[in-house]
């Protein structure tokens, strides 16, 4: 009886693959899976005319200075930030270590709205100086992990400006450097269509062209900073375009607070990353980028720590809730713009990550099946749990020899984990 249901079976499931075989590389091709790099903490944001050779360092160096000054010990910050005292405490060391060694991970030259417009000469002049400030600390090894531009949109107001940015600089890199770093990063702005996101791949393969550089080597970062760049007049979901608009080369969707806010009509004091229309606009970008290797970035605060101590102390408060709220919606990056905020971004981060990583290690120890456990994990949940382990160590939040010992995973298993495409397991 058995025998004759399955006459047949063979057949059936042949077929049942070719009829699903576009649908397989359809899904390959687009949703390829996690981005196995680490993605930073945060973008720095400095306007062109500013940028130095040995910036990142002086701006760790300003950043343990405020720090000294304004909160010296682990209770002052506790009693600053709202993080219990003994939190604090653990994450401290691990910070100012971190503003010492690499305080900034992600540095971006802004050739966009903390720019200007200075004019031709004056912007071609600042192209190459950045240029050769990147290439100084490549050469000094103190570049940081990753670095670039946001030059000017495909906007018609400012995208011959914008491509002339992008072309200076990128020969001035080659020039200078001999290839282009593998951590560069370019950010696109003020996309309010597909098409743009089109034109920006022209661009880079006419670049590529020129340049000699191998077919797909420029890749971009989108800024998400209009409503036509999450929703079309048809109803379309903008931002999913323009993902696969990309052909491969997007990197990241980073949401864009104020030009966003402002456009929705919300008013000035009124604007900020946690503000309901910035919420929908991420989830938004969340659910669009979500098993397509592309990351994910908030965006930042423009409430400076700066003036007196009550103004200092206000912005750290802020800040520090801000932080902790994008980290627990998924957002594990932001934007900081000014050697002040370092300290609190790397002390929220540090402490959502530190507060994870004990039950994290302990539930996927008994994943791995090394441990007892009265909780079953799933393979998308064992996952997310080397994710925030995997990304924890490249932060530097957490320490190898401590997620090693409760975990029973070295850093290549927790890595190869989270970094594994769910569904194909087996």
């Amino acid at each position: 009886m058995a025998s004759d249901s399955l006459q047949g079976l063979t057949d059936l499931v042949t077929e049942l693959d070719t009829r699903l075989a576009d649908a397989d590389k359809r899904l390959d091709r687009e949703y390829p899976g996690t981005n196995g790099g680490r993605q930073p903490v945060h973008s720095v944001y400095v306007p062109a005319d500013r940028i130095q050779p040995g910036l990142a360092a002086a701006w760790g160096e300003q950043a343990i200075a405020v720090l000294d000054e304004y909160a010296p010990k682990a209770a002052d910050l506790a009693e600053i930030t709202g993080l219990s005292e003994a939190a604090v405490a653990d994450a401290l060391p691990l910070v100012r270590a971190k503003l010492t060694r690499e305080p900034v991970e992600d540095l971006r030259a802004d050739f966009e709205d903390g720019y200007g417009a200075p004019g031709e000469e004056a912007e071609d002049a600042h192209v190459l100086a950045t240029a050769n400030a990147f290439v100084s600390d490549l050469k000094q090894g103190t570049a940081t992990p990753y670095f670039g531009i946001r030059m000017k949109g495909m906007e018609a107001a400012g995208r011959h400006r914008g491509v002339r940015t992008l072309t200076l600089f990128l020969q001035a890199l080659l020039e200078g450097h001999g290839s282009l770093p593998d951590n560069l990063v370019l950010t696109l702005p003020k996309i309010t269509s597909v098409e743009q996101v089109e034109a920006m791949v022209w661009v880079s393969e006419r670049l590529e062209e020129r340049f000699g550089l191998p077919a797909g080597r420029l890749r971009f970062e989108l800024q998400i900073e209009t409503p036509q760049s999450i929703l079309l007049t048809d109803g379309t979901v903008s931002v999913a375009r323009m993902i696969q608009a990309g052909q491969g080369r997007v990197t990241a969707l980073h949401y864009g607070t104020y030009d966003y806010s402002a456009a929705c009509g919300i008013t000035a004091a009124h604007q900020s990353l946690a503000h309901p229309v910035a919420d929908f606009a991420k989830s938004v970008m969340q659910v669009a980028a979500a098993g397509t290797g592309v990351w994910i970035s908030d965006g930042g605060s423009n409430i400076l720590p700066a003036g007196s101590p009550e103004d200092v102390r206000s912005a750290w408060n802020l800040h520090a809730g801000l932080v902790r709220r994008s980290l627990e919606r998924g957002f594990y990056q932001g934007w900081d713009l000014h050697p002040g905020q370092l300290p609190i971004r790397y002390l929220a981060t540090y402490a959502f990550y530190r507060e994870a990583f004990a039950p994290a290690a302990a539930r996927l120890k008994a994943y791995l099946g090394q441990a007892g456990g009265n909780v079953m994990d799933e393979p998308a949940t064992a996952q997310a749990l080397a994710s925030v382990l995997a990304s924890g160590l490249r932060c530097g939040a957490l320490e190898e020899s401590e997620v090693v010992e409760a975990s029973g995973a070295d850093a290549g298993t927790i890595v190869g984990l989270a970094t594994r495409r769910v569904g194909q397991e087996q």
